[in-house]
C-alpha cells in the first residue's frame, strides 16, 4: 500500500466485495482506484468476495428457513432462485463444478459468487465442493478484474499523454 491510501478505501472495498450487486467486481477497482497496491488489494478483496460462498450457504440453511415463512420474502426469494437457475443450469449441466467456477469467475452482472451459491443451493450441488470452486472462480474472477483496471488506467495514461 502506499501512504496516499486513505484509511475508509480498505473498509469500503470489503464491504463492496460482501454486496450483491458489486461484489469483487466494484471492491477491486475501488482499492486500486484508491491507492492500495494491486497484490495486497487483490488478496484483501478476493478473500472477502470468497466468504460469500460460505455465508450464502449458512443463510440458505438457516435463517432463510425463518424468513420463508413471510409471502413477501417468499415471492422475492423465488424470482432470485429461478433467476439464478435460468443463468447457471445449462453450464453447470454441461461441465458441472468447473461451470461454476466459470460461471462465478465472469466478470458481468449477477454472475458472481452470490448468483453461484444460490445457483449451487438450487441444483442441489455438494456444498463443500462447491464452496471450493466458488472461491476458484472468485480468484480468478480477481485476476481477470485487475487486468481489466489495471490495462484500462495504462491505456488511458497512453491516450491522453499524446
Amino acid at each position: 500500500m502506499t501512504s496516499a491510501v486513505s484509511p475508509n478505501t480498505i473498509p469500503i472495498s470489503l464491504l463492496l466485495c460482501l454486496l450483491p450487486i458489486a461484489e469483487l467486481r466494484g471492491g477491486l477497482p475501488y482499492a486500486l482506484a484508491g491507492g492500495v497496491s494491486p497484490l495486497p488489494a487483490y488478496l484483501m478483496c478476493v478473500a472477502a468476495n470468497a466468504l460469500v460462498g460460505p455465508l450464502v450457504f449458512l443463510f440458505l440453511s438457516s435463517l432463510h428457513r425463518l424468513l420463508d415463512r413471510w409471502p413477501a420474502y417468499h415471492r422475492f426469494f423465488e424470482r432470485m432462485v429461478e433467476r439464478s437457475r435460468r443463468k447457471i443450469h445449462g453450464v453447470v449441466e454441461r461441465f458441472g463444478y468447473w461451470g461454476l467456477l466459470v460461471f462465478v469467475a465472469i466478470p458481468f452482472p449477477l454472475t458472481g459468487a452470490y448468483t453461484g451459491a444460490l445457483g449451487a443451493w438450487v441444483l442441489g450441488m455438494r456444498r463443500g465442493r462447491s464452496m471450493l470452486f466458488i472461491a476458484l472462480g472468485v480468484a480468478v474472477a480477481g485476476v481477470v478484474v485487475s487486468l481489466v483496471y489495471l490495462l484500462g488506467v495504462q491505456a488511458l495514461d497512453f491516450f491522453l499523454k499524446r
